[in-house]
């Protein structure tokens, strides 16, 4: 139903680091979905997510929640931010640093209510922090603080821009708990950018893999990500951390789920295009370990 879908039909032009690169998107995301943008710095991502947001406006297109309409070259209708109930929680958190934790939870609803308040400083253990200002908070605190508030304004959409990616290892499994448990909470959809592929895999039911301003695959993490032609029981999905030569073979060493490293040896004929900070899938064929690079 049209009612259960978000329409994205939007270009716009963008200066990135390589010169200009057309962004055009043409896709729908049902409603309720925790939905994953993956792909290389400067793809477009983050602009999606302003374009979403209707903190940046397309050069043309239409952009619809259900329907309602938020964004309409053809009729000149653009919606502002504060109209389109989303909450968007950024890569640095956006916290009023003379604000106490309470206080900015409250600066984000349209009508104070001390009750839900209580309840989400509760829900992520921040009760005891209540009148402290994100100056005396650790980094995961201040993580926490920025998705109580992005709830506390009960939206229908939910951005987050690579919101955990100043994070050691340890902290970013426990807050995508927090953040799985916050979109199960709100039961808003849900549109994270994310490099992490264990993340994607572990809170994402849709993938919208983004190349050079276009979606190249989308579909669940196992259709985008998984080679329907790799047999064998074991698959693990992980980035090459180093390529070392070792006599006829070389050694790569590829880290898995934040900390867990796998070494697979490979010859010089299975290492064709492969880099460090490749995404690979790491599989057994014959009991022997094989990787197999994933394109974006």
């Amino acid at each position: 139903m049209e009612s259960n879908v978000i329409t994205l039909e939007v270009e716009k032009m963008m200066l990135t680091a390589n010169g200009k690169l057309n962004l055009s998107v043409d896709t729908r995301i049902q409603t309720g979905e925790f939905v994953a943008l993956f792909g290389l710095s400067g793809a477009g991502k983050t602009t999606l997510l302003r374009i979403l947001s209707g903190l940046m406006k397309p050069d043309k297109g239409l952009v619809k929640f259900g329907d309602t309409v938020w964004f309409d070259s053809s009729r000149g209708i653009n919606i502002p931010p504060q109209e389109r109930n989303i909450s968007f929680m950024f890569q640095d958190y956006a916290l009023f640093p003379n604000m106490t934790v309470e206080e900015n939870i409250h600066f984000a609803q349209p009508m104070k209510d001390n009750a839900t308040a209580l309840e989400l400083l509760s829900i992520f253990g921040l009760s005891e922090f209540r009148k402290r200002k994100p100056g005396g908070l650790s980094g995961g605190q201040k993580q926490r603080v920025a998705l109580a508030r992005a709830l506390a304004r009960k939206p229908q959409l939910l951005l987050l821009d690579e919101p955990l990616s100043a994070l050691d290892s340890g902290m970013r499994l426990t807050l995508q708990n927090e953040i799985y448990k916050a979109h199960q909470l709100l039961g808003a959809t849900t549109i994270m950018v994310s490099h992490d592929l264990g993340e994607v895999f572990r809170l994402a039911s849709h993938v919208l893999c983004i190349k050079k301003g276009q979606i190249s695959k989308e579909g669940t993490p196992d259709e985008v990500f998984s080679d329907s032609s790799i047999s064998g029981k074991v698959q693990i999905t992980g980035q090459v951390a180093r390529i070392a030569k070792q006599d006829t073979v070389n050694i790569v060493t590829v880290i898995a789920g934040g900390s867990q490293i796998i070494k697979v040896i490979a010859f010089d004929s299975d290492m064709e295009a492969l880099n460090i900070g490749d995404n690979v899938l790491v599989f057994t064929k014959a009991f022997n370990p094989m990787l197999v690079k994933l394109m974006a």
